[in-house]
């Protein structure tokens, strides 16, 4: 009978997944899902009303500064297409040889820096994702790949930087000192970022990408007149963008871009970064001519904000209830123990706790709700079944401390509810409506979220975490489960 109870407590994220996989929008499929939850929550663990309205309330509340950055980010976003920010990018890349081979490449070293800059993935996507698409499109690249390539770069960052709110939580929860964190999986980072680096460029190779540099002109007269009708009509600052890239804009436009770095590594907040470069293209593009007035500029900010206050929330608040019943029923709470009864050694227990972190992602569709769900739960898991030296055991917190955040992040993009891939797609679709973009577009050529869930999980269940520097795991028996455990 118990066995029953937790798979039903388990089921709505069944639910979610073979709706959204049925092609369900996830406007229908979360709401479905929800209510499905709520119903599981009321029958099987006997909850009020009342306590799953609250919880699913204070879930919502804990995405309320998300909701603040994501309509900055669509603000920039539309500022930044607008003001020749973007066009200032493209031109000066296409200067420098950019094609359509190495567009997806560019892409991610550039999300991957600006992405540990501002600690943001949300932020570095909505920033680069109106310039790469169209720089993509300029060059003849292929444009999942080079989608994959900025989403995928976009959360390098925000699983390594000093200023990230998913590597501050993550390692806070698992009483772990940030920059020893960073120091324990910086080897693992850079080399997985290399390999993605360069897979990126071998699929670039293998598509036959083309090798000449793009010609703006070209391609942007290319673009059928009843596109750019449609182009008018849905998103206006994407006429002018174009426009900009076809007729050129002063090469100090690229300021913007430049002062968001700059604030972002001296520590200011993800917002502070975001309104910097809001303003700073304001007074230069009213210099450069590329702002007429300020009530031209307040129309793109409330564009931005109009954007960000459609489908995305609207999705993610569903989301949120989604994962606050989840863990109202804490429905993950008997994985933990099948971990334990599973696990004849500490890494296979470490392999659980990673398996763990990526199903509590999918389940709450949500890397912050995981982190702080899941992030205790295996927290208590080493410290209640291994034995070691202090430090040692610091060792394996730390790998909890990267399990929670990196598959958490990167998971993220490989989870097709997830409400990353729903605002990444958003902001897709908003700054670039040539083309319909589903889930699948960000997942299929994610190379790095691959490479990095896969190598974190193999490398810990097989010992070869061992050959990178400062991740190897701490070997039996300088660590070892408990007696009573392994009876």
């Amino acid at each position: 009978m118990n066995t029953i109870i937790e798979l039903l407590k388990l089921s709505p994220v069944g639910v979610l997944a073979v709706l959204m996989f049925m092609g369900y929008d996830a406007l229908i499929a979360a709401p479905i899902a929800t209510v499905y939850a709520a119903l599981i929550a009321v029958i099987v663990e006997r909850k009020k009303i009342n306590d799953i309205i609250e919880a699913v309330i204070n879930n919502a509340k804990e995405m309320q500064i998300a909701f603040f950055i994501l309509m900055v980010a669509y603000a920039m976003a539309e500022v930044f297409m607008s003001t020749g920010v973007g066009a200032s990018i493209i031109n000066l890349a296409l200067n420098v040889g950019l094609t359509g081979r190495t567009v997806a490449v560019v892409g991610i070293v550039v999300t991957s820096v600006l992405s540990i800059a501002t600690g943001t993935s949300w932020g570095t996507f909505a920033a680069c994702a109106p310039i790469f698409l169209w720089l993509n499109h300029i060059v003849g690249g292929n444009i999942s790949l080079t989608l994959g390539a900025i989403a995928g770069g976009a959360c390098f960052g925000d699983n390594i930087g000093l200023i990230s709110d998913t590597t501050i939580v993550s390692s806070g929860i698992q009483k772990v000192e940030v920059i020893k964190r960073i120091r324990h999986q910086g080897y693992w980072s850079g080399l997985v970022l290399v390999l993605g680096i360069v897979t990126f460029y071998i699929a670039g190779v293998t598509m036959g990408l083309p090798t000449t540099t793009g010609d703006a002109a070209t391609a942007i007269a290319q673009i059928p007149q009843e596109v750019w009708t449609v182009l008018a009509e849905k998103r206006e600052s994407a006429v002018t963008l174009l426009n900009q890239v076809k007729t050129g804009v002063p090469t100090y436009m690229i300021i913007p871009l430049i002062l968001v770095l700059i604030a972002a590594f001296r520590g200011l907040s993800t917002l502070v970064c975001l309104f910097i470069g809001i303003f700073a293209a304001y007074i230069l593009g009213m210099l450069a001519g590329t702002v007429e007035n300020t009530a031209s500029f307040l129309n793109l900010l409330y564009s931005g904000f109009e954007g960000a206050g459609s489908w995305v929330i609207v999705m993610m608040m569903w989301v949120a209830a989604f994962g606050g019943i989840m863990k109202l029923m804490d429905a993950f709470r008997p994985l933990s123990n099948i971990v334990v009864k599973v696990s004849s050694n500490v890494r296979q227990l470490m392999f659980c706790n990673g398996v763990l972190s990526i199903l509590g992602n999918a389940g709450l569709a949500d890397e912050m709700a995981q982190i702080v769900t899941i992030g205790p739960i295996i927290r208590e898991i080493v410290e209640n079944n291994v034995e070691g030296s202090p430090e040692d055991i610091e060792t394996l917190r730390l790998r909890n401390a990267t399990f929670s955040d990196a598959l958490g992040v990167f998971g993220s993009q490989l989870i097709p509810w997830h409400v990353y891939i729903g605002f990444y797609l958003g902001i897709a679709q908003a700054v670039y409506p040539l083309y319909k973009f589903t889930a699948l577009d960000i997942i299929k050529y994610n190379f790095l979220a691959m490479i990095a869930v896969s190598s974190i999980l193999i490398g810990t269940l097989t010992g070869l975490d061992r050959f990178i520097p400062r991740f190897g795991l701490p070997s039996e028996p300088k660590v070892r489960l408990k007696k009573n455990v392994q009876n």
